[in-house]
């Protein structure tokens, strides 16, 4: 088994055959000796509640290897890496929310000041605790 681990390098990407799915992930067999295990959260970008919504057995994948631990003989695969992110500077094609409502303590006296307002009485009230031994 040890020479067939060696020939897989973390970053590589490759393509292999969906051989089970599991609640946590999918299995992948990546040749005949070597599968991996591609975790819920590597499935894809965003919220995956159910691998089969994503995944079927039999199905070719292409992977890149993100770990491989050899002393438990266990590699780790993700397809999240080689899918182009959600780019969120684009203004998304249907907003669910077109504003936001944002809540604010009206009890408070002083209202809102930037901390760049604040920050230098904040330090010299900090300096005169630490000389008072508070």
């Amino acid at each position: 088994m040890e020479d067939t681990m060696s020939e897989y390098r973390i970053g590589q990407v490759i393509t292999g055959r969906v051989t089970g799915i599991q609640p946590y992930g999918a299995f992948v067999a990546l040749d005949e000796h070597t599968q991996g295990l591609i975790h819920i959260s590597e499935c894809h970008h965003g919220f995956v509640d159910d691998v089969s919504k994503f995944l079927s057995v039999g199905q070719e994948v292409s992977v890149m290897i993100i770990d491989i631990d050899l002393y438990t003989e266990k590699i780790s695969l993700s397809i999240r890496c080689l899918e182009k992110p959600f780019d969120f500077s684009q203004p998304r094609k249907r907003a669910r929310f077109q504003h936001k409502v944002y809540w604010i303590d009206r009890g408070v006296s002083t209202g809102f000041k930037p901390i760049r307002e604040r920050l230098d009485g904040w330090v010299k009230q900090a300096l005169v605790d630490i000389d008072a031994g508070k």
